[in-house]
């Protein structure tokens, strides 16, 4: 029996052609939109990042100079505890030497940690203003609209220059804090070893020209002060004077 020989017809090359083409089309429509997703979720991503972390420096610069003005704030309580201990102390009418003297001796370690804090908080400020700074004039530069990267640049430097007094003013407290907290640690020790009424009395005249120092002090944080309140009249409107400012204004004005 002969074989049967089948003849299969190949599609034509225009058929080929139209199918692969189609074929094609698709895939490029498929992975344009993809790559266009990806895109458009990444520059979300992207402006959010950005958004974000420019929002944690500004509240972490916002926070760093509350922190500096809660301590400003203990500190002159402070100080004026540590000078009333201290004319206590040296009440010759006061009867219980021992214990004025501890007295005095815990508002000096006092003075110490809180005078340190404000040291410690001015100089944090002074860094993180600075890396919130630039970081803002580095994002200010990439606004495609020009009135907008001018208004980013004036307000930029309009902050950096009050933000810049407040380290600038904290330069002179650091001198004068630790000149007043040296006579006073030297009264302590001294009256350590010598907590008779003679000694008192032989300490008293340089005790009292302590009163100088603390003026001295008081005086290099009036500059602080003002550039803190600065700053926050600039970034919350500040029409009303906040507890700590009120309290200041009376210390500064005894």
């Amino acid at each position: 029996m002969a074989r049967e020989t089948r003849i299969v017809e190949s599609p034509s090359p225009e058929l080929i052609t139209h199918t692969q083409t189609l074929e094609i089309i698709m895939k490029i429509r498929k992975y344009s939109v993809a790559l266009l997703t990806m895109l458009m979720i990444g520059t979300a991503a992207f402006l959010v990042g950005c958004a974000t972390t420019g929002m944690d420096r500004s509240v972490k610069t916002s926070n760093s100079i509350q922190e500096v003005d809660d301590e400003i704030g203990k500190m002159i309580i402070q100080l004026d505890k540590t000078s009333a201990s201290l004319d206590t102390l040296l009440n010759p009418e006061q009867t219980e030497v021992k214990k004025t003297f501890e007295a005095y001796s815990e508002n000096v370690v006092q003075l110490e940690n809180e005078g340190n804090r404000v040291i410690k908080r001015l100089e944090e400020m002074k860094s993180q203003s600075k890396e919130y700074f630039a970081e803002w004039e580095k994002q200010g530069s990439a606004y495609a609209n020009p009135r907008i990267r001018e208004l980013s640049e004036e307000r930029r430097l309009k902050l950096a220059e009050t933000y810049a007094k407040v380290p600038a003013a904290g330069a002179g407290i650091k001198v004068t804090y630790l000149a007043y907290l040296s006579d006073l640690k030297e009264i302590q020790i001294f009256l350590s070893n010598d907590l008779t009424q003679q000694g008192i009395e032989s300490i008293t005249p340089v005790a009292n020209n302590t009163a100088n120092d603390l003026e001295a002090l008081k005086t290099s944080l009036q500059p602080v002060v003002a550039a803190l309140t600065e700053i926050k009249a600039e970034l919350q409107d500040g029409t009303k004077q906040a507890p700590n400012d009120q309290l200041r204004s009376e210390n500064h004005g005894q």
